[in-house]
């Protein structure tokens, strides 16, 4: 029985409730995070906080827990539930005001309802995929225009993971004016020769913390990184593909809408990557 946290109190998850009139429930109004955990520690825990402001900034929400408040949520939920591997999501809604309405609850009156729960995932860092890569199509880009802000709508990128389920596939990526945004929950990239290429940062994708870690270690490891646009064709053309996320880490990508990349099996660039990502950030995991 996990125990999770809700404002401010540990519970059983059996136990645990929020208002059927919290606007997170009414109005998707509301932002969220999952961290990874390794070893029993956090990664990347301050890229997500950091993105945690800036998404609640974004929709004007304020944070009624600091840096260190988190931190000691995060540890203590990882230590209850016994997690060696696995995640913590936490998510931070308007709150819940008296009854429903379209105009935001004044913040003097509605507190933010802060939930957190963890989720055991043992063999997170050693996922079977990894080894032989996943396969994905594409799909046509329909969400709002402000896809920066890690916000709890999440309709359409799980219609989009259905989609490539019935297709035979794993995920898909996300296409919009002729060019690949992002995965449904992760960001996109194609390899082309020593060359990795991937969208740049804008309101179009979400600013990937895991996206900004691989970028920067593939920086140090002299791997050339092309920020732009890429169409599917494209893709499908390149040597090699891979997905970045905080539950994926690097996973290569091997087929695209049926159409295999290179040899159909994942490449150097992708694999390389993993292994420096997962070594680092176990190194500064806390």
């Amino acid at each position: 029985m996990r125990t999770v946290y809700v404002n401010g109190d540990y519970q059983s998850e059996t136990e645990a409730k929020v208002s059927v009139f919290d606007r997170g429930f009414l109005m998707a109004d509301g932002v969220y995070e999952v961290t990874s955990v390794l070893g029993g520690k956090l990664i990347d825990f301050d890229g997500h906080v950091a993105r945690l402001e800036r998404s609640l900034g974004a929709l004007d929400i304020a944070n009624p827990l600091s840096r260190d408040a988190l931190l000691g949520i995060h540890r203590e939920l990882v230590a209850r539930n016994a997690i060696d591997e696995g995640l913590v999501y936490l998510q931070i809604t308007r709150g819940a005001p008296a009854d429903r309405d379209f105009v935001f609850p004044d913040p003097e009156t509605t507190s933010p309802t802060v939930v957190l729960f963890t989720q055991s995932k043992p063999g997170l860092a050693d996922n079977p995929a990894a080894k032989t890569g996943i396969r994905i199509i594409g799909i046509d880009d329909i969400r709002w225009g402000r896809r920066d802000i890690k916000t709890v709508q999440l309709l359409y990128p799980s219609m989009g993971k259905m989609m490539a389920k019935r297709a035979g596939a794993d995920d898909a990526w996300m296409v919009e004016d002729g060019f690949v945004t992002e995965g449904t929950s992760n960001n996109a990239y194609i390899v082309q020769g020593d060359r990795i290429v991937t969208r740049p940062l804008s309101s179009d994708i979400l600013s990937g913390i895991t996206r900004a870690a691989v970028l920067r270690f593939a920086g140090e490891a002299r791997m050339e990184v092309d920020e732009r646009p890429f169409t599917l064709d494209e893709a499908k053309a390149a040597d090699e593909a891979f997905i970045t996320s905080a539950s994926t880490f690097v996973m290569p990508v091997v087929e695209i809408d049926g159409i295999a990349l290179g040899d159909g099996s994942p490449g150097p660039v992708a694999t390389r990557l993993r292994e420096i990502y997962l070594e680092e950030s176990r190194k500064a995991a806390i």
